[in-house]
C-alpha cells in the first residue's frame, strides 16, 4: 500500500497520478475559503470599530450633552395620523 503513496520525482508528485486538476484545485479552493473565512471577519470587525469611534468622536464633537431627549410617546401621532 504503502509503495503505491510514493513518488519518483517533483513531476510526478504534481502530477499526482494524472489527478493533478482535481488535486489542486480542492487545495486552491481550501486555501481561498480559509482565507475568507479568516480575513472576512476580521475585517468587518475593524470597520465596526471605526464607525464606532467615529461615532463616539462626532457625538463629542457636536456636544452630545446638550442634545435633548426625544419625549416619551414623541412621534406617536405622526405615525397613527393616517389611522383614523
Amino acid at each position: 500500500m504503502i509503495d503505491g503513496l510514493q513518488f519518483n520525482s517533483l513531476a510526478e508528485f504534481l502530477a499526482m497520478g494524472g489527478y493533478a486538476f482535481n488535486v489542486w484545485s480542492v487545495y486552491a479552493l481550501f486555501a481561498l475559503f480559509l482565507t475568507a473565512n479568516l480575513l472576512l471577519p476580521w475585517r468587518r470587525h475593524r470597520r465596526i470599530l471605526r464607525e464606532q469611534r467615529r461615532r463616539i468622536e462626532a457625538g463629542f464633537e457636536a456636544g452630545a450633552s446638550d442634545r435633548e431627549e426625544p419625549a416619551a410617546g414623541a412621534g406617536w401621532e405622526i405615525s397613527q395620523a393616517g389611522s383614523d
